[in-house]
């Protein structure tokens, strides 16, 4: 068994364990089974440890996982309401490989991007052949990786977008993981912009 395929089946226990089947609206054995071919194939494949495993917004959708992250039991939370949610949808280029699940690929909170308004940093994460990360990528690092919130910074996901242009953003707020929105010239002090190197799903090389 490679060591991603060893983070990703820890991943998976852990979303379990927070309820996802039941967001899904399946049986736990349901849930673990549609993710085996991914895991499967993680086994022939190493991508090293610094890897998210991330359901797809089909699967489970982004507007109730926010209050499954928490950190020191404080469980996370948005205001926005779940249509606003629901309207951030991966932009063209940045959409999830083919399966309910898949892997991304060296996942960063987008420290070197800090203070920088969207649009800017989008140009910048460009030209260093990095990915924008979304929602969906976003909220797995808020599920995976509570630390990083605390440790690191909140960050924006430049990879989805609603249609009235804002950028969904999660950051610590009240001591609690903080889904919120912002627009392409808003710039903030404590934001990164998140990013990754690849996304692979079951056809790792496609």
């Amino acid at each position: 068994m490679s060591k991603a395929s060893q983070e990703a089946r820890k991943q998976l226990d852990r979303i379990v364990a927070l309820g996802y089947p039941d967001v899904a609206d399946m049986s736990e054995a349901g849930f673990r089974a549609l993710a085996r071919p991914l895991l499967e194939t993680l086994d022939q494949t190493d991508l090293g440890e610094n890897i998210l495993l991330v359901p797809t917004h089909e699967l489970v959708s982004p507007e109730s996982l926010i209050s499954r992250t928490s950190i020191n039991r404080m469980a996370g939370f948005t205001t926005m309401p779940p249509r606003d949610v629901a309207s951030f949808l991966p932009q063209d280029g940045f959409e999830p490989p083919e399966g309910p699940f898949y892997i991304v690929v060296e996942p960063h909170t987008g420290t070197a991007y800090v203070n920088r308004e969207p649009d800017v940093a989008r140009k910048l994460i460009d030209s260093d052949e990095r990915m924008p990360l979304t929602l969906e990528e976003g909220l797995a690092i808020a599920t995976q990786h509570t630390d990083w919130l605390v440790k690191k910074n909140g960050f924006n996901l430049l990879g989805s977008r609603s249609s009235d242009g804002r950028f969904p953003s999660i950051w610590m707020s009240q001591t609690a993981p903080r889904l919120g929105s912002v627009w392409p010239t808003s710039r903030h002090t404590w934001l990164g912009n998140a990013y990754c190197l690849a996304r692979r799903g079951v056809s790792l090389f496609r």
